[in-house]
């Protein structure tokens, strides 16, 4: 028996690391301050409680200011089951960038951690939205399908 569970679980990793990400869209509903090019997430499928890093590469066309914020939902037929809430600048900061972010910027990386509560093994809808210090939106990002997943530690 637990020859089977764990071969049930080496089929299901190799079957979650060959997965490729979702493609990602536009979500916003109006003008955005980033206009996006490329948006990636590593590593793919999300490892929960680990950090997954968000790649945007794009225009800039107001520099990123204090008090902006990066939102990201997921859900489940239609039903929230994962947010997550972020300092932008914080956050960017922790990784070496500053704020104001000049609009020479064109790639920015940022790593959150996957929370323990993400739901496993199911595609969700994920959103991801950055809100500048000044009320506009930097960008918002969607993709269908995204899955998270226990991997190795």
């Amino acid at each position: 028996m637990k020859f089977i569970a764990a071969l049930a679980t080496l089929v299901l990793a190799a079957v979650a690391s060959a997965q490729t990400m979702p493609t990602p869209y536009n979500c916003a509903t109006g003008p955005t301050q980033i206009s996006i090019t490329s948006f990636t997430l590593s590593p793919y499928p999300l490892c929960i409680n680990q950090n997954v890093c968000a790649t945007g590469t794009g225009t800039l066309s107001t520099p990123v200011i204090e008090g902006s914020t990066l939102s990201i939902t997921g859900r489940y037929l239609g039903r929230l089951v994962y947010t997550d809430n972020h300092d932008l600048c914080a956050l960017l900061a922790s990784q070496g960038f500053q704020c104001p972010m000049p609009t020479t910027m064109t790639s920015i990386t940022a790593c959150v951690l996957v929370k323990p509560n993400a739901p496993p093994n199911i595609g969700v809808a994920l959103r991801v939205v950055a809100v500048n210090g000044d009320g506009g939106t930097l960008f918002c990002q969607a993709a269908d399908g995204v899955v998270a997943t226990t991997c190795p530690p």
